[in-house]
C-alpha cells in the first residue's frame, strides 16, 4: 500500500483508510522497523521520510530518538498527520523539492512512494543534495506488475493487475530500485524482498480498487469487474482470500 495509491480514484481520507489498514497487516510494523535499521536511526540522527502520509514512520523515528522531518505533497496529509502527532516536524512538499539545507539529514526514507514519480532521478538528485556524506537512503515500494492474487480466472486477474498497473506512473519502479540508485551515485546498495501475505478481508478495498481501474480503462468489463470483486468477497467470507505482495527494500550510502 502506498500513500498515494488511488489517489485519482479515491479522497485522501478514504486513501488514510486504507493506509491505515495496511499499517495494521502482519509483518507491515516489522518491514517499517527493518527500514529504520538500514536507516541507522538512532539518537542524534536526522531523517527525512519523503511522502510520510499520516505519519506514523516519523513518529516511530522519534521514538528511537532520531530527529525526523516528515514531508508529503498532500496539505490534507500533513493536516491529519498533525493532528495524530502534534510535535512531529510535518511539512509540505514533494520529492523534487525538499525544503531542507544541502548535506543536512544523515537519512532519506521513501516508502511506497517511487511508483507515482514521473521522474525518480530528479527526486534521487534531491536525495543526493539533502543527505550528508555517508549518509543513509532506504526505498521500499511494490512492484505494480507482482500482485499475487487467487482467482478462479487468472487471465481476468492479469488483465486487472496489468491494467492499473498501466495507470501508474512507474509500476515497475520497485524493481530499478538497485539501478536507479547506482546511476544517481549512491554507494553500498542492497536489496532484499518481504512478502506481505494477507488472507482476511482487510485488502478488499485495494483489491476493488484495482478492479474498479481497470474497468475505468476499458482494460475488463462491467460485468467482468463487478464478477471479479464479487469472487473475492466471497472468498473473504469464506476464508479463502489470497494475496502476496512483494515489498522491495533497497538501501545505499551517500558517498563520502
Amino acid at each position: 500500500m502506498t500513500k498515494s495509491t488511488e489517489t485519482s480514484h479515491v479522497s485522501t481520507d478514504e486513501l488514510i483508510t486504507l493506509l491505515d489498514a495496511a499499517e495494521r497487516l502482519p509483518g507491515a510494523g516489522e518491514l517499517r522497523a527493518r527500514s529504520y535499521g538500514l536507516l541507522g536511526a538512532e539518537p542524534g540522527t536526522s531523517v527525512v521520510d519523503v511522502g510520510c502520509g499520516a505519519g506514523r514512520a516519523v513518529a516511530e523515528l522519534a521514538e528511537r530518538g532520531a530527529e525526523p522531518v516528515g514531508v508529503d505533497p498532500d496539505e490534507r496529509m500533513i493536516t491529519v498527520a498533525r493532528s495524530r502527532w502534534p510535535r512531529a516536524d510535518l511539512r509540505v512538499a514533494g520529492a523534487y523539492e525538499l525544503p531542507l539545507a544541502d548535506a543536512s539529514m544523515t537519512g532519506y526514507r521513501a516508502d511506497k512512494v517511487f511508483h507515482e514519480l514521473a521522474e525518480p532521478p530528479r527526486a534521487l538528485a534531491e536525495a543526493r543534495r539533502v543527505l550528508a556524506p555517508g549518509g543513509r537512503i532506504v526505498l521500499i515500494g511494490q512492484d505494480w506488475d507482482t500482485f499475487v492474487i487467487d482467482s478462479a480466472d487468472p487471465a481476468l486477474t492479469r488483465a486487472i493487475v496489468h491494467a492499473r498497473a498501466d495507470l501508474t506512473a512507474g509500476p515497475r519502479a520497485a524493481r530499478r530500485y538497485r539501478n536507479l540508485l547506482l546511476d544517481a551515485g549512491f554507494e553500498e546498495v542492497t536489496v532484499e524482498v518481504h512478502t506481505g501475505v494477507c488472507t482476511g478481508p482487510a485488502m478488499l478495498p485495494l483489491l476493488a480498487g484495482l478492479a474498479e481501474s481497470a474497468c475505468s480503462a476499458d482494460a475488463v468489463t462491467r460485468e467482468g469487474a463487478d464478477g471479479w470483486i464479487a469472487e473475492q468477497r466471497g472468498r473473504a467470507e469464506a476464508d479463502r482470500l489470497f494475496l502476496a505482495l512483494p515489498m522491495f527494500v533497497a538501501a545505499a550510502t551517500a558517498p563520502r
